[in-house]
């Protein structure tokens, strides 16, 4: 369980203390639930996020336990830490967009025929009660070849969720190395 504080002001200046104390800011919100100013720890939460095996992730801020999802993240533009994170509360039944990460599984054959593996999409957007998403999208590229990708439409969606992102968008492929 990764706890956190409650943030009582809003403001940049306070923002900024609170992120040179080596906290990160998050906003935490849902249909139907107030939303949250909090700030986590930075190295506690990147260590949460990286062991958590579902899309979920449980967190404590002031008295509340919630389950909540990554939405979207900040990085900074130089040094590439998390500024910035936005979580969904994860509202069981409830409908909503969640970001449902993409993994790669193999070694395509087009590296061979010199080739490189570009990822285009880490993430898909899928619609969907969140007991029905998936914990992750896990890809087999094992048999791409050079001027090969995998489209937005040759993943399997569960039967209760909607993919959100155009179906002929590439999320990987192997392309000439130049």
């Amino acid at each position: 369980m990764l706890e956190g504080i409650i943030r009582e002001s809003i403001g940049k200046s306070d923002a900024k203390q609170l992120k040179r104390d080596g906290y990160l800011i998050a906003n935490i919100y849902a249909k139907g639930v107030e939303n949250i100013n909090a700030a986590f720890k930075q190295g506690e939460f990147i260590r949460a996020v990286r062991a958590k095996e579902a899309l979920t992730l449980e967190i404590k801020v002031g008295d509340k336990e919630l389950t909540v999802a990554i939405q979207e993240y900040q990085l900074h533009p130089v040094n590439g830490d998390i500024i910035h994170v936005d979580l969904r509360v994860a509202v069981p039944g409830l409908v909503a967009d969640y970001l449902v990460p993409v993994l790669t599984t193999g070694t395509p054959k087009g590296l061979k025929n010199k080739g490189v593996l570009i990822m285009s999409k880490r993430r898909l957007r899928v619609r969907g009660a969140i007991e029905n998403m998936p914990s992750n999208f896990t890809l087999d590229v094992s048999g791409l070849d050079r001027d090969q990708s995998i489209l937005v439409r040759d993943v399997e969606v569960p039967a209760d969720c909607k993919m959100m992102d155009r179906p002929d968008v590439a999320i990987c492929g192997v392309i000439k190395a130049g």
